[in-house]
């Protein structure tokens, strides 16, 4: 868990609800708010399942509009995550209502990249996914993303 992030999270009335090697979680139900932030280069995709799993846990108990996902840990981009993330985990967060999504990249350009290539491939691929439901946005920081 990074102290800058956690110590703003917590000021901005978040708690932890999930924390894990690989991810931490924080809730802001007030907010409607979801924020998950991956702690390591690469999460193997069963603890990336796991971090999911238990956020879908969480949003089931609350009203939330607003996932906020953190990725500048990662340095290994993982297109069956990103698809399994994409294609199952968000269609069934927006049944739950949660339909603003924001999302911080690490500031690697092949990273950016490769997100961009999957996710056009993606929509290709599943073209009647909920991808046109979503408000999908990218930020630079915790901050932007919590307002944006």
């Amino acid at each position: 868990m990074q102290t800058t992030s956690a110590n703003f999270l917590i000021e901005e009335g978040f708690s932890v609800s999930y924390d894990s090697r690989f991810s931490t979680v924080y809730i802001n139900p007030e907010k409607g708010i979801i924020f998950c932030q991956l702690n390591e280069e690469y999460t193997p995709i069963e603890n990336f399942k796991e971090t999911f799993n238990q956020i879908s846990v969480q949003a089931k108990k609350d009203q939330y509009s607003k996932f906020i996902f953190d990725k500048r840990a990662l340095r290994t981009f993982h297109q069956p995550s990103m698809e399994w993330y994409f294609i199952t985990w968000k269609q069934e967060m927006l049944k739950l209502g949660i339909s603003k999504h924001r999302k911080i990249l690490p500031e690697l350009e092949w990273f950016k990249k490769a997100v961009q290539i999957a996710k056009i491939d993606l929509e290709v691929k599943f073209p009647d996914n909920v991808f046109k439901q979503l408000d999908i946005q990218y930020c630079n920081s915790i901050e932007e993303a919590i307002v944006k």
